[in-house]
């Protein structure tokens, strides 16, 4: 698939943005039968795309020939229907050699994840990302999170290279992505495209919305897909009665809730997902485990979410 096609599909979707969890066995090994049953769930519920073995997925966590396997799989259980990207991250070798794995698995794209560990200055980070963007043929958008933060001048020599389609950003600072979305407005012809990729996106979109980015990650869909869906037709009607009833009922509770413990925005979705009916395992370290309570907790959140669509209905 060329970068064209890729944005073009993702820029106006018919539903959420899918990051899928990797299942795991009892004995902590992939289940990649578990896996394709909850990324062809979560198509079959609506998602517009499948990002796979991406931060909900525990990209820190795969080894190269788990990471390919897993990215197969997301791709035999899309089954085309809608486009599957696979993380990619590291330092720039080991970015690249995921970047191909993901591609000989049939990957349509990549979302290019931080460099490790290393606080690196702009004219590194923009070699980083334009040799992982020269070594395949995939469209990459590119994670802005920790210790990846651009500038605006960077973001418009990315949006000028080849391959590079579009910027998720994790960290939340309004101000510098009005700043980027400006400047490469100005400077760059074309459609670059701009995903709020904040832990439980829904809480912040309406603000993110106001800057005219309306793509967003919805780790949510993994285990409540009736919510998230029916948060995305509110935004795209403008539904404010049922944004507000879901964000103050739902998504408040729940953000206050994965504020509970170091790496729940991984750890806490897989807890839902498993009670929604499908064993996709514990985390891999070193993430950990929720608390009981805090699985107790989120099996009612669940259950005030769903309470709150019948109303609407």
């Amino acid at each position: 698939m060329t970068p064209a096609p890729l944005a073009a599909r993702l820029r106006d979707p018919s539903g959420p943005l899918f990051f899928p969890v990797t299942a795991y066995g009892p004995d902590g090994s992939l289940d990649l039968d578990v896996y394709r049953t909850h990324v062809r769930r979560g198509v079959e519920a609506g998602a517009a795309a499948v990002f796979a073995c991406c931060g909900t997925g525990e990209f820190h966590a795969l080894l190269p020939e788990e990471f390919e396997a897993c990215a197969r799989a997301a791709v035999e259980a899309a089954e085309g229907r809608v486009p599957v990207i696979a993380g990619a991250g590291y330092g720039t070798a080991l970015a690249v050699r995921y970047a191909r794995l993901a591609e000989d698995a049939g990957a349509d794209g990549l979302l290019a994840m931080p460099p490790y560990l290393v606080l690196a200055g702009q004219e590194g980070l923009l070699r980083h990302y334009r040799e992982l963007a020269a070594a395949t043929a995939l469209p990459v958008i590119v994670y802005q999170r920790d210790n990846a933060v651009f500038t605006p001048e960077t973001v418009v020599e990315l949006a000028r290279t080849d391959g590079v389609i579009g910027l998720k950003d994790g960290l939340g600072d309004l101000d510098l992505m009005q700043r980027i979305v400006s400047a490469v407005r100005t400077e760059v012809p074309g459609d670059f495209l701009y995903f709020n990729g904040l832990p439980t996106a829904e809480q912040t979109q309406l603000a993110y919305r106001a800057l005219g980015i309306t793509l967003y990650s919805s780790a949510v869909f993994c285990f409540a897909p009736e919510i998230a869906l029916a948060f995305h037709r509110a935004l795209r009607t403008d539904d404010q009665d049922t944004l507000r009833r879901l964000l103050d009922g739902f998504y408040r509770p729940f953000v206050e809730l994965r504020a509970q413990g170091r790496g729940y925005a991984v750890s806490l979705v897989k807890a839902g997902v498993r009670l929604r009916g499908l064993d996709v395992g514990e985390v891999r370290p070193p993430l950990h485990e929720p608390g009981e309570d805090h699985v107790k907790q989120l099996a009612q959140l669940i259950e005030r979410g769903h309470a709150l669509l019948e109303e609407d209905a």
